[in-house]
């Protein structure tokens, strides 16, 4: 039996972040979140680029860009999207998941999702740097050890 499993050494690797300006004070508590993992695994600044884009349903058209200039090893993805009264948020949180995730399976690239989905601003609160840790930091964590496991993979042959 072959067991493969990712690693997280990660020095000399590019990261892209895309992050939604929409509710951008915690957002910006995933990104730190995202860097400071990134720097503890070997990344270098000038190793990520970051781009902000307005809300997270625009997400994904960035994380594509990003996904197919080939300029980068993996992408992380990071938004809040926080329920409202209104019905706005099942369509902006799950069309969001999955054009991300298309682009993950059409490009072959690590797209990490750190997207919170909460019912309350404290919850989104909690999971960027209280509580429930930093779901910045997972997100760069995930995309770290994916790119290690992916390399490890058998590839096809031609």
């Amino acid at each position: 039996m072959t067991v493969f499993e990712g690693h997280f050494g990660a020095g000399g690797l590019r990261f892209a972040i895309a992050a939604s300006r929409f509710n951008e004070a915690i957002v910006s508590r995933l990104v730190d979140g995202a860097m400071d993992a990134l720097r503890r695994h070997g990344v270098d600044d000038e190793h990520v680029d970051v781009a902000w884009v307005p809300g997270a349903f625009e997400l994904p058209l960035v994380v594509a860009r990003f996904a197919e200039s080939g300029a980068y090893d993996a992408v992380i993805a990071l938004g809040a999207v926080i329920r409202g009264a209104t019905g706005h948020y099942e369509f902006v949180a799950g069309q969001c998941a999955a054009g991300i995730q298309r682009v993950q399976l059409d490009s072959a690239m690590p797209v990490s999702f750190g997207v919170l989905t909460t019912d309350t601003i404290e919850q989104a609160i909690e999971r960027a740097g209280s509580k429930a840790g930093n779901k910045g930091f997972e997100a760069a964590m995930t995309a770290i050890e994916m790119v290690n496991l992916l390399a490890s993979l058998p590839k096809r042959e031609g």
